[in-house]
């Protein structure tokens, strides 16, 4: 590398560390230690290495960095802010702070530049195993000879923790079966956690581990440009499976009494080491000082970067000339297209019933993949059970990429990481499923979707204790209660295949992430559920039978129980009451609603209003009120056949009956 380069990016990586120190010192809250040990890495990446465009983020063709090592956030801000992202130097000094663009973690839309929503650690090397996916089934899809659409690399950075969680060892282990030769993982071994040295918690060969993965392993040193330039020059030209990069680095590297130890880790330096640290590392003391031959560097730097862009803009006009109908494709995927009669399809969709939900929902599936390119989808390890296949479709094998299913082995927590990754290339529509009870696996990965409301949809199969003989270990009883608390999630628990259908709709519409929970057993199709989206399913709660006067009961319910809930009223009428009957499929749409729409379904004289599901009653008492009956369960299931839990837990029409007949 040429020395004034080396000069220059020298500078960069010391404006890092001041930014960092500066930042962190003023919010007097963060971790400066990692921006401050992978500065070089900042300065060799955005200074030299990436292609992209920071006038246009979004730029389909660039590079993806992924700050897996979320803690570390004022690296990424300060090399955000120095390559020309749209990140001011004011809101690098409001880190930290209320309603600023610098929050302590990324979060994905809130920042320019920012890829993925990180912090909770190994979160990002599942995103960018996903991203990495996407962008090999995006290749494989729309590449074309003398039309290389697709070409972009994804650097992911992590650090001890996110090596040590083991939902980086699950994605890490798919990335390489996948052969993802387009995904760089790049390892701040600074043998220091922030509780202590390393080698406390930790004496793995990490290297020898990813080797057996299927990954190509590199040793570098994180503060020689020449031997940065020569790794990574190399994985451009001539990558041809995912490469982990051990960076090695010092932690704080610079602050004289604080690098190398846990102190530089999680809590500012403090006023008098960041002076020391400055004058010792040769930097003014003026706080958040940017050099203008920094600025300058960027600044002649960013009309190439532009370029790129600009280029492939015309090899995609080109392409669209050439390849019209993949043209129009790429356009649907972009845009997540929706037929204007996805509804209407979808009512015309033959379901031969009773059918399990599972059922119904695959289903639909298999209907929406002929009209939604933008659909891809996989199972961990359960497509066999929870239906998730797209029949007309291949599976996505190692250099075989133009599949739609995905096989993501038992690997839950890596695999809603990774359809989070597949959703940030913003040219899919993925979903996943599993059996509902393993959504505890997944948990950390759905909260993220929800928080930044990643459009990814979930199948959870297997609902309740009505899976049978499989006995408490796999039937669901707090997870509905659960998701529910969790916002900007959309949890759907269908009752038939009527609202099976309409949960997709659902589904597909909301901007963010969506469960919908399914059951194993068969249902009867429910003739009140077949209603217009616009009647039933949007409203997240409508009345399914209508009480004839004034009702004695109010029977609200959801899934498996609804058409347990109609019985029980029929037997009511015919003893004289008067029954209402509400199917709440999905309590975060009801609750979107309007006050007066609201208290038709569940304000005024609703007699004794009871909640049937077989979950915890938790969360239903805000709709049957205090007084109101919950029959719910109480504890875990057991292991025997629907039949008999029905019989031993209450959910029948004699037991309900006689519990109301009681309460009256």
């Amino acid at each position: 590398m040429d020395e004034d380069l080396k000069i220059q990016l020298a500078k960069i990586a010391g404006t890092i560390r001041g930014l960092a120190m500066d930042a962190v010192q003023k919010a007097n809250s963060g971790h400066p230690g990692m921006p401050m040990g992978c500065a070089e890495l900042g300065a060799f990446l955005y200074g030299v290495h990436l292609r992209q465009n920071p006038k246009n983020s979004k730029w389909m063709n660039r590079d993806r960095v992924v700050l897996s090592a979320g803690h570390g956030s004022m690296w990424l801000y300060s090399c955000l802010h120095l390559a020309g992202f749209k990140l001011s130097l004011d809101e690098i000094k409001r880190f930290r702070q209320l309603h600023s663009q610098t929050p302590g973690h990324p979060e994905y839309k809130h920042t320019d530049g920012v890829e993925a929503t990180t912090g909770p650690l190994g979160q990002g090397v599942g995103n960018a195993v996903g991203i990495a996916l996407g962008l090999k089934l995006l290749a494989a899809k729309f590449n074309q000879e003398d039309y290389p659409l697709f070409t972009g690399k994804v650097f992911c950075i992590a650090g001890d923790g996110c090596i040590m969680e083991g939902v980086s060892s699950e994605a890490s282990s798919f990335a390489g079966h996948q052969r993802l030769d387009n995904l760089v993982l790049i390892y701040d071994s600074n043998h220091v956690c922030l509780d202590g040295p390393l080698p406390e918690c930790c004496s793995e060969d990490t290297k020898t581990r990813y080797k057996s993965y299927g990954w190509d392993v590199y040793d570098l040193d994180g503060y020689d440009f020449d031997a940065m330039e020569n790794v990574f020059g190399e994985v451009r030209r001539k990558q041809t499976r995912p490469v982990f990069i051990v960076l090695k680095t010092i932690i704080g590297k610079g602050s004289p009494h604080k690098e190398g130890t846990s102190k530089a880790h999680g809590s500012p330096l403090g006023v008098e080491e960041v002076a020391e640290t400055k004058a010792a590392l040769g930097l003014p003391q003026e706080e958040f000082y940017i050099p203008q031959s920094v600025r300058a560097f960027f600044e002649q730097k960013m009309p190439k970067e532009m370029a790129l862009e600009v280029e492939w803009n015309d090899l995609f006009r080109r392409f669209s000339k050439t390849h019209p109908e993949l043209a129009e494709t790429f356009h649907k995927m972009q845009t997540h297209f929706l037929p204007p009669d996805l509804e209407e399809t979808l009512w015309h969709l033959d379901i031969k019933v009773p059918i399990a939900g599972r059922a119904a929902s695959q289903s639909v599936i298999n209907a929406l993949s002929k009209v939604l390119p933008q659909l891809i989808g996989g199972s961990a390890d359960l497509s066999c059970s929870d239906l998730t296949m797209m029949q007309d479709f291949p599976i996505v094998e190692r250099d075989r990429f133009e599949g739609r299913n995905f096989k993501f082995g038992v690997r839950e927590f890596a695999m809603g990481t990774m359809v989070n990754g597949l959703f940030l290339t913003q040219m899919f529509q993925p979903f996943c499923g599993t059996f509902f009870t393993f959504s505890d696996y997944m948990r950390n990965a759905i909260r993220l979707a929800a928080l930044s409301r990643y459009h990814v949809i979930y199948q959870f199969t297997h609902d309740s204790i009505f899976l049978g003989e499989d006995g408490p270990t796999h039937q669901s009883i707090e997870q509905l209660a659960s998701l529910r608390a969790m916002p900007h999630l959309h949890l759907i628990r269908p009752a038939d295949a009527n609202e099976v259908r309409m949960a997709w709709i659902a589904a597909l519409r909301y901007e963010g992430p969506t469960a919908i929970v399914l059951s194993r057993q068969n249902l009867p199709n429910l003739e009140p559920t077949r209603v217009p989206y616009a009647r039933g399913m949007a409203l997240g709660a409508y009345i399914v039978s209508k009480e004839k006067k004034t009702p004695h009961f109010t029977l609200f319910s959801t899934g498996s129980e609804l058409s347990l809930a109609l019985d029980v009223a029929e037997r009511l009428e015919k003893m004289g009451k008067s029954v209402r009957v509400v199917s709440m499929p999905c309590w975060a749409l009801f609750e979107k609603q309007s006050p007066a729409y609201k208290e038709s379904i569940v304000g005024g004289d609703l007699g004794i209003r009871v909640a049937i599901e077989a979950g915890t009653e938790l969360g239903w008492h805000k709709y049957i009120g205090q007084k109101g009956l919950a029959i719910c369960m109480e504890g875990f299931g057991l292991s025997a056949p629907a039949a008999d839990l029905a019989q031993e837990f209450g959910f029948t029409v004699d037991a309900i009956t006689e519990r109301l007949l009681c309460n009256a």
